[in-house]
């Protein structure tokens, strides 16, 4: 007699199950009044299926398992396994050939991901119940995300060791979120985790599962969020991945024009199979609920929402409406957003999406279900602007400003990942011209911009040090940069910028609509500088003034909505950053000399490639 559920596995093959994870894999279990471990896996096509492993020398028929029914499920108990050896699955298929598959359910495997490992995870005693408790939804508070490849931040600590350090540098940094690239078994290393076996197995490069929880629960501890790269687009092609599975298409597409992502050398999911479903939505909530992930940033949304991603004419098939958009993926992210919005403690899902599909977000009403989506074309359009020589930046000054057409369409976040420095794209350092001092004059400019641009913010790590070289997933970050003043300066600017940002509400409290948003200068082409006032809903009001040349503007005059005086709290060209230390404000009071359509005016200095912020405090008049 089976010990699965009825209706465990009605819900698993309708597509609705939220927690397959605690049927299917390896479970520890009583039978028959003895203590077992039970194996569990769904392969509806396959002829026989068997557990081999560390205990039965790897013997394809001494431990054959069970069809239940007409599930589609295998089963089978075994009392000789032990914690921590390793197993697979001895598939004969449909295709009458034996293949050796990992279990797509395994909690812990071995460092490659070929062979999944006996393990059940253990009650891990969390202590950041007061960081959820008061957890709130994002939107209102500040956001500044830390991007890390676990592996390559500092090469060789442990899941424990980054726990300690990795925490205690964010914190000091000043950022609010940590997210983590993909950690999900894989194993590729090149492929940065993006390429995956395991769905519910952390990679144990870095550590046992209850390591990585250590990790999360004392980013809790000091208030730090922490998010995962999460991939349900596709998936490997390795033997014994998710590939034919039962010897058919199992998890993939059946017609190879909705399943071969060529580009990749990957597979897609079927998204429309329900037992797939159940798989991601699953994994999803695995991660959310057993690790205590505040939320996930989905890779490659684009992929999956378009048919025609990535192939040429021919090579897709239209859906039922002749249209492009996958409806099967559009469907399973709806059912993503109602699921994860439902658990306690207000999970984030992140969408990493390029293109206009409509309503990504819950900004507008219907949503696809997301909470945020990144902003390919504001840090397209801010890396071209900024990549091009101050002489040039005249006649493309819309690519500062076009971005504000359409800001407050979505929940947006302003993403410089590890994708903008790869791949020949150039260090973030190295991608500004000029010598250098002018590099790392318009590195702080830059950041500052994206500081003050309405959304949240995300950074790779290392871009704070002002590496010159291109990211390396191979090797630690460049710490010794830190030997030299110019990085040391960067690294400081860096981390009182992210302060300055926690400290000022106006610059996050709203974050979404006009209400926080004013332009002063938009179109000063000539000079190339850019102005505006970001305010909360209590009225303060922060002026923020960049300009985008090597020459100082002594006397720039620009318009100011009401009376009063101007005090500076922040400078990019401050010399404890590297800059030039001569072009301070101070205090400055505004004139009543109307400037454009504003009724007042004043005079600031604009230090070269330098930004300021001013706060303002409004003249008091007699009630």
């Amino acid at each position: 007699m089976s010990h699965l559920s009825d209706l465990e596995l009605y819900y698993f093959n309708e597509g609705t199950s939220l927690t397959p994870y605690e049927t299917l894999g390896c479970h520890r279990v009583e039978h028959n009044g003895y203590p077992m471990w039970r194996f569990s896996v769904w392969a509806p096509n396959a002829q026989h299926i068997s557990v081999v492993g560390d205990w039965n020398s790897w013997n394809d028929f001494a431990d054959p398992m069970q069809r239940i029914g007409d599930t589609g499920v295998w089963e089978a108990f075994i009392g000789i396994a032990k914690a921590e050896m390793l197993y697979k699955y001895a598939i004969l298929g449909a295709d009458g050939i034996t293949v050796y598959k990992a279990d797509p359910y395994a909690v812990r495997c071995e460092p490659s991901g070929s062979a999944s490992m006996v393990w059940e995870n253990s009650d891990y005693p969390w202590t950041d119940a007061t960081y959820l408790d008061r957890r709130t939804t994002e939107h209102d508070r500040p956001m500044n995300i830390y991007e890390v490849h676990l592996g390559s931040w500092k090469k060789g600590l442990s899941y424990r060791q980054l726990g300690d350090e990795l925490i205690d540098y964010v914190v000091d940094m000043g950022y609010t979120h940590i997210e983590m690239m993909p950690l999900m078994a894989y194993p590729f290393g090149p492929s940065w985790g993006y390429q995956v076996t395991g769905y519910y197995a952390p990679t144990t490069r870095y550590g046992a599962p209850d390591d990585l929880k250590y990790l999360i629960n004392r980013a809790h501890e000091k208030g730090i969020g922490v998010i995962m790269d999460w991939v349900p687009a596709h998936f490997t092609r390795d033997a014994y991945g998710l590939a034919r599975f039962d010897g058919t298409p199992l998890y993939e597409h059946p017609d190879p024009r909705r399943s071969d992502m060529k580009q990749w050398g990957t597979l897609l999911f079927d998204y429309g199979r329900t037992q797939v479903k159940s798989f991601l939505v699953g994994s999803a909530i695995y991660w959310l609920k057993e690790f205590h992930f505040d939320g996930l940033r989905v890779d490659a949304v684009s992929c999956m929402l378009y048919l025609d991603y990535g192939r040429d004419d021919g090579e897709w098939v239209p859906n039922i409406f002749g249209g492009r958009e996958n409806l099967d993926a559009i469907a399973l992210f709806k059912r993503l957003g109602e699921v994860v919005h439902s658990l306690p403690g207000h999970k984030i899902l992140i969408a990493e999406e390029s293109t206009a599909f409509p309503h990504v977000t819950d900004k507008n009403g219907e949503s696809l279900g997301f909470d945020y989506k990144w902003n390919m074309g504001w840090m397209n359009d801010t890396l071209s602007y900024m990549q091009m020589d101050s002489l040039y930046r005249k006649w493309h000054h819309d690519k500062l400003t076009f971005s504000l057409m359409y800001a407050f369409s979505e929940h947006y976040i302003l993403p410089f990942s590890h994708d903008e420095v790869v791949h020949g794209k150039l260090s973030m350092l190295n991608k500004m011209p000029g010598d250098y001092w002018q590099k790392f004059a318009q590195l702080r400019l830059l950041y500052a911009y994206q500081l003050a641009h309405p959304g949240k913010k995300l950074t790779f790590m290392g871009m704070e040090l002002g590496q010159f070289i291109e990211w390396r997933f191979d090797d630690s970050l460049d710490w010794l940069l830190l030997e030299y003043p110019k990085h040391v300066e960067m690294q400081r600017y860096v981390r009182e910028l992210n302060h300055f940002y926690t400290a000022n509400p106006p610059l996050w409290r709203c974050d979404d609509d006009w209400r926080g948003f004013d332009w002063i200068v938009v179109d000063d082409t000539l000079h190339s500088v850019a102005a505006f006032v970001r305010r909360d809903e209590d009225g303060n009001l922060l002026l923020c003034a960049y300009n985008f040349t090597p020459v100082p503007w002594d006397d720039y005059r620009m318009g100011s909505f009401e009376k009063g005086v101007y005090t500076e709290v922040f400078s990019t060209d401050e010399s404890r950053f590297g800059g030039t230390g001569m072009y301070q404000n101070g205090t400055v009071s505004t004139v009543s000399e109307p400037q454009e359509k504003f009724p007042h005016s004043m005079h600031l200095k604009l230090p070269p490639y330098g930004a300021c912020y001013l706060k303002f405090i409004p003249e008091k008049t007699d009630s």
